[in-house]
């Protein structure tokens, strides 16, 4: 396997931490162009089935929903920030130990959050210029993504750092600016949309519990500009519903 390979796949790995390293055929590889885009991620390899027969696939475009009494999101977040990555498909942070999401009985641990431009969910039709995914991971492997969305206007300390300190190359991971806050990138009110899904990259596996945030925060159009001189589109097309109710918050 060439470097490059291998940092594909350890880029699969970041973007999926429950999964096992697929060792496709050279040249299989993943992107949201070309021969690699979306369409065909079901055909690249048989562990990418889901991609295109799933029927919990995310991400969506979210309109009628249903008021629920749903629990609260209770985050306990630290200044965990540990290395960051260009894995050559977004820009990922990653964390230590210690920060945490409760949902309900259930506690998860936070593992990373990464970016797409635009946004990968939309609401009405319409998407917003970035999303943040917040990947949390739970003793018993069950996976829950805060996903954020991302408006433009004043500037976010948080994600201003990590703009700053983004690799501008794909490679291997550095040590991330410890002053790195996440809660700062959080809305101050909780609010959210919840619904069963899927992993928004190969695999596609349907394990996910999303948890998108009705509010967005407000990022600087210089550090959407700059993220997007790296990554000018890594947004996975809106999939199907298939009748699943979307839960919002109340």
């Amino acid at each position: 396997m060439n470097r490059r390979h291998a940092l594909k796949v350890l880029a699969g790995l970041a973007l999926c931490p429950v999964c096992k390293p697929s060792f496709a055929a050279e040249g299989a590889h993943w992107s949201y162009e070309g021969a690699g885009a979306p369409a065909k991620w079901g055909d690249l390899d048989a562990a990418n089935k889901a991609c295109a027969v799933g029927l919990q696939q995310s991400p969506i475009d979210i309109e009628a929903t249903v008021k629920s009494q749903l629990p609260a999101l209770k985050v306990n977040w630290g200044k965990s920030a540990d290395t960051i990555v260009n894995n050559g498909h977004t820009i990922q942070l990653n964390f230590a130990e210690g920060s945490t999401l409760t949902l309900g009985d259930v506690k998860y641990k936070l593992l990373q959050v990464h970016f797409h431009r635009p946004s990968e969910h939309q609401i009405g039709g319409k998407n917003f210029p970035m999303e943040a995914h917040f990947v949390h991971r739970n003793d018993a492997g069950g996976l829950a993504v805060v996903g954020v969305l991302m408006a433009e206007g004043r500037p976010n300390a948080a994600f201003g750092k990590i703009v700053k300190t983004m690799p501008a190359a794909e490679g291997p991971a550095v040590k991330a600016d410890p002053s790195i806050d996440p809660h700062a990138m959080l809305p101050t009110k909780l609010s959210y949309f919840r619904y069963p899904g899927s992993l928004t990259t190969p695999p596609c596996s349907e394990v996910v519990e999303w948890l998108l945030l009705t509010t967005p925060v407000q990022v600087s159009a210089a550090d959407v500009a700059a993220f997007a001189k790296l990554y000018p589109m890594n947004a996975r097309p809106v999939q199907k519903d298939n009748r699943r109710y979307v839960l919002r918050s109340i």
